[in-house]
């Protein structure tokens, strides 16, 4: 037996008794001759051959690895996937962690925030936090159509929460038709909170479904009818209400979505928080098209997403404008 052999048996043999016979360093030392500083430099050696394998046998230990592969698999900058066990709660608690993690940062950011089931279940999780540093603004319109206060918006609930400043975005996700979403627009304090959503260091977001249960047409800015003649078109999904396909392509909806843009992804993290079967395709579809460079689901949504293929070759469409 070579030197060098001798050496990693005495280092495998130090690792087997921290690892499996769960010995200190002190004991492992006397058991061997060698001083506590040997015993340590052993165990080491041993970890840096590659001959200690950990296995963390637990749920979240699932999670993690699944976290990695979606990011490694659609070149996110964030995964995070909640064990299905705690349900479309355990996902709420996650993005409230988010969303606390990043109002617990030291420097100012600009937060952007959607709105959705998925985003007031988190903030209904969240603590009280002090950071008047940071600045809180909606993505998406804060009032329905009738001109109430949309049910689902977030920022308002949020802002009871935090002493951060708070920008609402004053019209409807969707407006009546092209020519009031432009004037609208051209007022100059909804004007000045779009410019500040997409200038955003960091925006989380929900993403609907257009299928039976279509948050859109549930929360009634669009008919049937619409929603209908979306998935006709192939759409699966909705950002902001924006209608995409499962490619992840936008689809027209006639000049009417009256929410700000999203904030440049080369720049800023853009996260969807989902939850559930009827978020699959509309997640598929906003990672293949790029719509979003974060995400945080269930295990199951997690699992089904990596046994689908990254992207597909689209058919040939004529650009579309985003509204």
């Amino acid at each position: 037996m070579s030197r060098d052999d001798n050496k990693l048996d005495q280092a495998v043999r130090a690792a087997w008794m921290s690892w499996v016979g769960k010995l200190t360093q002190d004991e492992i030392a006397r058991e061997m001759g060698v001083s506590r500083q040997t015993a340590q430099r052993l165990v080491a050696q041993a970890m840096a051959a590659g001959v200690v394998k950990v296995r963390i046998d637990h749920p979240l230990a699932d999670c993690l690895d699944l976290g990695q592969q979606l990011k490694d698999r659609f070149d996110l900058r964030l995964a995070t996937v909640a064990p299905d066990a705690g349900g479309r709660a355990g996902v709420a608690m996650q993005a409230a962690e988010l969303i606390e993690a990043q109002l617990g940062r030291t420097e100012p950011i600009t937060l952007a925030i959607g709105t959705g089931r998925m985003l007031r279940a988190a903030v209904a999780q969240m603590h009280r936090l002090d950071c008047p540093q940071h600045r809180i603004v909606s993505l998406t319109g804060n009032i329905a159509r009738d001109g109430s206060a949309a049910y689902y918006n977030v920022l308002f609930t949020l802002s009871e929460l935090v002493t951060a400043s708070s920008y609402p975005l004053m019209v409807p996700v969707i407006a009546a038709a092209s020519e009031e979403r432009q004037a609208l627009h051209r007022q100059p304090g909804i004007s000045r909170v779009m410019q500040m959503a997409e200038q955003a260091d960091t925006a989380i977001i929900g993403l609907g479904d257009l299928g039976p249960d279509a948050p859109l047409r549930v929360d009634r800015f669009l008919s049937q009818e619409e929603v209908n003649a979306l998935t006709a078109r192939g759409g699966v999904g909705e950002i902001l209400g924006r209608p995409f396909d499962i490619y992840g392509r936008l689809l027209p909806l006639d000049g009417r979505v009256a929410s700000a843009r999203l904030p440049a992804m080369d720049r800023a993290l853009v996260v969807a928080v989902c939850h559930g079967p009827a978020k699959h395709a509309p997640v598929l579809g906003a990672l293949r098209g790029r719509l979003i460079n974060g995400l945080l689901c269930d295990e199951t949504t997690a699992r089904w997403l990596l046994a689908q293929p990254p992207s597909l070759n689209a058919p040939a469409r004529a650009t579309v404008p985003a509204t």
